[in-house]
């Protein structure tokens, strides 16, 4: 039974209940309003309030009405106002009711505003983990109608920097956090993926929040060439008559959806060349692309096919659970693949004649790199392992998102009937026969005796009353909720609640009642007059009358905060673990004396930059840093000394680098420098370059405990892909060119006059 509505919500949702303020969006550099936001407000009153407005449409069941309602708002203000072009109207959507938006009855709404009204609908990121399949369709109608999309609240979450390739924004709006608080690491890396997407297709920045000089400032700094705030205007009944306007940038162009393949292995263009492999290959390439997400963290999505679920083994099932914990998105599809293979994990069952069930896909997208294995099953018999497969690994980014969208399209379909589609009463058992009532007066007797003796809370609502009282509670209740029965007799039982209980938990409560069903649910309850939290794991059963009508609903209710603080304790525990294996992890791959990274890391790093340089036009170069001289500090002025040394030369090395070059030390007096993202014309010169520059400043001279060192550094060099593929075969390079170097400066020195010593006096 849906609970009966605010007076001041059903006010809100008769026409002209709803109005809507405008609040300017204006271009940074010369001050044109280029756009309008509308915000609704509500009926005067206690309602007016957007947040409250909103909520008490989603506790009532009314959110899609009250969504819609604010968009026809939007555009008969705008048209009243004769907002025109080419001047745009941003627009919202609830992620709630993606799917039952009337966004098509709208268009005619929108193409009668005066000179055909730009519109941009803003999307926000709370929808793009949840429901992206529905998401992505609500994307589509939208570039159908010809309006334009907006990413809101980017910043907020890493989830929308993760889908922001695959919804192709034109416009992205930064959370106001970045404009007003003080830049740190996650400011940072929000901007790098935001303004790498920007450049790449054009797309508008907009940042929010904008109340003051300093705060407009930072916004330019960030990269945003739009904004909204304060500072411009607050929002309004009517737009600013007075202002210049300008215009938006054009829509961002979509190569992704030129077509229509039914699979991702048919995104892959005309003239792709296909390998053939057996699955056990495979099987090692898709390994190393989820290392490759797993390095990428939470702004990753991952998307893969399974051909049938038996193949998800328990092996398999560890590496998506640490995927899970460790990127952002995760999604497996395959026939027989439960809804969630795994906590997080979000699934899909293929049918079988379904193209993409004789498909291997493994789909990485992230905001800075994107990749996909592409693979096809050939029919062939034999050792599973050895079933062959044609494939492509393709770096192309424009393959990578069409294949990704087409797999999210799959993921989670949503089913349910809408609650505004849903009958007004849900059908009722028949009734029972004529003159037969429910239970007679004895049956009661006994029935109240048995309540009163269990140790559950029991509980009955008159579902006929207003605001479904309670009628009848037993002892256990009593004391579960810590009142007697005169003091909770007559109320709604939603009184009882904390107000930090799980709102989706209640929403599913109202829902099954509303349908008239059974349900089940833990929710955080209070006790006593001091109120304090104790956790309820309530069944509710509906009870009908002869005529089927819902009469009442029992309850029975147990404590389960004991089982509730054990969970949280052992996932606490999990958690401390966690940060114990994570430190251990660090300290594996740190070198305990200078800091830095060891061979091990530095080792994954360059493969990293490496598949990278593989999908962009850039080169990597290794160098191989040896100390000539370092045994003799060690033996004259002891071990302390010559750690000191490797010390001070790894401050020197890291000085004479740039911020984004990678050093690590290999052992004893080596090291080793990675150079990324080197022009390949030029990476030899510059790999060289580099490398006397740092064998220079080794050789300056180190000054320890007053007494000057001379050491000096004979470095090679190795370049992708001249001198190889792969990490070993870089360092194998680098370490050949050190020596050969090395050799050739002690036979120079061996022809000198003099020799330089090994120590001085300061």
């Amino acid at each position: 039974m849906r609970p009966t509505p605010d007076p001041a919500l059903t006010a809100a949702l008769l026409p002209g209940g709803v109005r809507s303020v405008f609040q300017p969006i204006v271009e940074l550099d010369t001050g044109d309003v280029v756009a309008y936001e509308a915000l609704a407000r509500g009926p005067e009153g206690p309602l007016e309030r957007p947040d409250l407005l909103f909520a008490a449409a989603r506790e009532a069941g009314l959110l899609a009405e009250l969504d819609g309602v604010c968009r026809i708002a939007a555009f008969t203000g705008a048209a009243t106002h004769g907002l025109p072009a080419p001047l745009a109207l941003f627009v919202n959507v609830e992620p709630e009711v993606l799917d039952t938006a009337p966004l098509d009855d709208l268009l005619a709404i929108a193409d009668s505003a005066p000179g055909g009204l730009r519109v941009v609908l803003e999307i926000t990121e709370r929808a793009l983990a949840t429901r992206p399949a529905e998401l992505l369709r609500t994307v589509a109608r939208v570039r159908e109608l010809g309006w334009g999309i907006a990413l809101d609240d980017v910043g907020a979450d890493a989830m929308s920097l993760a889908f922001m390739p695959l919804l192709r924004p034109d416009v992205v709006k930064l959370d106001l956090r970045l404009v007003q608080e003080r830049p740190g690491p996650a400011i940072a890396q929000i901007m790098n993926a935001v303004n790498a997407y920007a450049q790449a297709t054009g797309a508008a920045v907009l940042a929010e929040g904008i109340e003051d000089e300093n705060h407009l400032a930072m916004a330019r700094a960030l990269g945003a060439t739009l904004g909204q705030g304060w500072l411009f205007g607050r929002p309004a009944p009517t737009p600013a008559a007075a202002r210049t306007a300008g215009s938006l940038p054009p829509p961002v162009a979509d190569r992704t959806v030129d077509g229509s393949p039914a699979s991702p292995f048919g995104c892959l263009p005309a003239g792709t060349i296909l390998r053939q492999a057996p699955k056990a290959l495979l099987i090692e390439l898709s390994k190393q692309l989820e290392r490759e997400a797993m390095r990428l963290g939470e702004t990753c999505v991952v998307t893969a096919t399974f051909q049938e679920g038996r193949h998800f083994t328990p092996s398999t099932m560890q590496r998506y659970r640490d995927l899970v914990e460790r990127t952002g998105f995760v999604c497996a599809l395959g026939e027989g693949l439960p809804a969630e293979p795994l906590p997080g994990l979000r699934g899909t069952d293929l049918s079988a004649d379904d193209p993409v069930r004789g498909e291997w896909d493994v789909v990485v997208l992230a905001p800075h790199f994107s990749v996909a294995l592409l693979a096809r099953d050939l029919g062939t018999t034999g050792p599973d392992l050895q079933r062959q497969f044609e494939y492509a690994l393709t770096y192309d980014r424009d393959v990578a998102v069409r294949a990704a969208r087409i797999l999210l399209g799959r993921v989670a379909p949503r089913t349910a009937v809408p609650a505004s589609a849903a009958p007004a009463r849900p059908a009722r058992p028949a009734p029972r026969p004529e003159g037969r009532t429910p239970v007679d007066a004895d049956a009661d007797a006994l029935l109240r005796s048995a309540m009163a003796a269990t140790t559950s809370g029991v509980t009955i609502a008159d579902m006929r009353l207003p605001d479904q009282p309670l009628v009848y509670v037993n002892e256990a209740f009593e004391q579960l909720a810590g009142l007697p029965r005169a003091a909770v007799l007559g109320r709604n039982c939603r009184f009882l609640q904390s107000p930090d209980t799980d709102p989706a938990a209640v929403t599913r409560i109202r829902a099954a009642i509303d349908r008239g069903e059974e349900c089940r649910e833990t929710v955080l309850n209070v006790r006593g007059p001091d109120r304090q939290p104790w956790w309820n794991e309530v069944h509710l059963a509906p009870v009908f009358d002869t005529d089927g009508t819902l009469a009442h609903y029992i309850g029975v209710q147990h404590d389960v905060t004991a089982r509730i603080e054990a969970e949280r304790a052992l996932l606490q525990e999990r958690d401390r673990n966690r940060a114990c294996l994570t430190r251990i992890e660090e300290l594996a791959y740190t070198d305990p004396l200078t800091g830095l990274p060891n061979r091990r890391r530095l080792e994954e790093q360059v493969e990293t930059a490496i598949w990278n340089a593989r999908s962009r036009s850039d080169t990597v170069a290794l160098l191989f840093v040896d100390l000539d001289g370092f045994k003799v500090v060690n033996d004259r002025l002891g071990h302390a000394a010559g750690d000191e040394l490797l010390q001070v030369v790894a401050r020197t090395l890291r000085g004479r680098l740039r911020r984004g070059d990678l050093l690590a030390r290999l052992g004893g007096d080596e090291f080793l420098v990675a150079l990324t993202g080197l022009d390949p014309d030029s990476a030899a010169t510059e790999a060289r370059r580099v490398a006397d520059d740092l064998s220079a400043a080794v050789g300056a001279g180190i000054e320890l405990h007053g007494r000057e060192v001379v050491v000096r550094a004979s470095v090679g060099v190795g370049v992708y892909p001249r001198d190889g593929e792969e990490f070993a075969a870089l360092l194998h390079s680098a370490d050949v060119d050190m020596y050969a170097r090395k050799s050739a400066a002690r036979a120079g020195r061996a022809s000198a006059p003099s020799t330089v010593p090994v120590t001085s006096p300061s």
